[in-house]
């Protein structure tokens, strides 16, 4: 895959500082905390901060992304804190992935082109077991005006891209709503990640 988006991310997980970090994102750490181990998927995981915390904490980590930068950033780090996750590089629709396979899936800033998006939200869903959890941060559609004032908060200036509370209900209509929030947040998390946040938080439990 050489088209404009992923060499996008590959030279911007080629640098050598971890662009967003290598702590966990904190939302996803509190979530986590909360509940037993099992297999958990992260969706464009980009250099592994998340997965390979939750390695660390005894989940069984499946990631995948479209950057073979990303992948190579996040082996390095699972080395680093001596666990091991399972690492793809590809398109979602053209991995070996199983139906309820997963006990949770974390989608932490998982910001796909607006085209693919809900189809995505839809293919994940069917990977998520009855039961499971789907933890996710990301931008909402009124982070553009904290882009405007400052562009080291990061995340897409397509609002296509960026995320409503609607538009959660809608791509995930089976699941038990457990919070789903808008809210502002100040964000630390690596050079890409600085400043003020306006994100969507939910955590839901597939029905």
């Amino acid at each position: 895959m050489n088209d404009p988006w992923t060499e996008r991310w590959n030279q911007r997980y080629s640098q050598p500082e971890f662009a967003y970090g290598e702590a966990p994102n904190l939302y996803l750490e509190e979530q986590l905390m909360k509940l037993s181990p099992g297999n958990i998927l992260f969706p464009a995981e980009g250099e592994g901060r998340n997965a390979v915390y939750a390695a660390k904490l005894g989940w069984k980590v499946s990631a995948f992304d479209i950057s073979n930068e990303g992948k190579n950033k996040a082996l390095l780090l699972a080395t680093k804190n001596n666990v091991s996750i399972d690492y793809l590089v590809g398109k979602l629709e053209e991995l070996p992935y199983t139906q309820r396979q997963f006990d949770a899936i974390a989608l932490i800033y998982a910001h796909f082109p607006s085209t693919i998006k809900s189809n995505y939200h839809k293919i994940l869903s069917n990977l998520l077991r009855v039961g499971g959890l789907l933890i996710f941060e990301a931008f909402s559609k009124s982070h553009l005006d904290n882009i405007a004032a400052d562009e080291r908060t990061g995340g897409p200036r397509d609002i296509n891209m960026l995320f409503s509370i609607e538009e959660i209900k809608t791509d995930f209509p089976q699941y038990e709503i457990l919070e789903l929030v808008e809210k502002e947040i100040e964000l630390n998390e690596g050079p890409f990640h600085q400043g003020k946040g306006s994100v969507i938080r939910f955590v839901g439990k597939k029905g």
